[in-house]
């Protein structure tokens, strides 16, 4: 018999996603309620956005794609976030009040570093964060259009976390020891990813995540997911296994593309009415109620 390699983690991924199955528990249960709390704000849905960078105009529209889903955010009363780009831009994000976390490249340039984390925390950033998974790279370290990345120790970490008194934010976790580490800095909050499938054969982050889970039990840390997430189904999984929130990706690129700021407001809609519908299924009637209980893994 031919066997036949996957290498790709997205594929991984969502095979692993597809392979968990829901039970129903109905009797007694009541229409759910999908809102949540973070820091100290309540938000309508542990639904967010991704921390997409570089998204210019689509279809002749006046404002950025990173715009128009920030009001999207804003409007749905949900947590966003933003990735790499430069301050003016980050500005623009700012000036449309979504309640934003703006995750920072790890550049070689320290100072930039520094920079972008205080000028988000100085324009009504939520948070601050770096997504820690963009280091490396084929030829060693990473190269992010045309910006060279760099290796960043506990110790410089520490000292982003120690200058603000933002939540500070650590995406592409995916192992116990990291989400330890990252708990014994000061992080608050982790975001489980391999960003895309940057990493062959990455473990699917909801097949860490209950590990992460059980590692920082006790800890302060909250714990994002995202990688794959396109449905309300995969939103509550998520949930299930741990997770305080996810972020949709790039399933959400079409909605936006086509219909801007609306577009994506109607697919944050969508998918966080399955996320309550199957709540309601399952007999939770609150984000922080959900648990493994109904979870199968075929």
């Amino acid at each position: 018999m031919a066997y036949s390699r996957i290498s790709d983690a997205n594929e991984i991924t969502a095979r692993y996603m597809d392979s968990i199955l829901i039970k129903e528990r109905l009797i007694d249960s009541v229409v759910a309620d999908t809102s949540t709390e973070l820091f100290g704000t309540t938000f309508s849905s542990p639904v967010m956005t991704p921390a997409f960078s570089h998204l210019k105009q689509f279809n002749g529209r006046e404002l950025t794609g990173l715009e128009e889903y920030s009001i999207a955010a804003k409007n749905m009363n949900i947590l966003n976030f933003v990735g790499m780009m430069e301050n003016d831009m980050f500005k623009r994000i700012a000036d449309t009040d979504a309640k934003t976390v703006r995750i920072v490249k790890p550049y070689a340039d320290n100072e930039k570093v520094r920079d972008q984390m205080k000028f988000a925390e100085d324009n009504g950033a939520f948070g601050i964060g770096m997504d820690i998974d963009h280091i490396f790279g084929n030829d060693g370290l990473d190269v992010v259009i045309g910006e060279q990345m760099a290796v960043q120790t506990s110790d410089m970490i520490s000292s982003y976390i120690a200058s603000t008194k933002l939540p500070f934010f650590i995406k592409g976790v995916l192992s116990e020891e990291e989400a330890v580490k990252c708990a014994d800095l000061g992080a608050k909050a982790i975001i489980v990813s391999h960003h895309h499938g940057r990493l062959p054969y990455a473990v699917p982050p909801l097949m860490v995540l209950p590990s992460i889970k059980k590692a920082l039990e006790g800890r302060d840390v909250k714990i994002i997911v995202d990688c794959g997430i396109s449905s309300g189904a995969d939103v509550y999984k998520c949930l299930a296994l741990g997770a305080d929130a996810a972020a949709v990706g790039r399933s959400m690129l079409p909605s936006l593309e086509e219909g801007g700021t609306e577009g994506m407001e109607k697919f944050l809609s969508d998918v966080n009415a399955e996320l309550r519908y199957i709540m309601s299924c399952t007999g939770f009637a609150h984000i922080e109620n959900i648990d493994d209980r109904c979870i199968v893994k075929t």
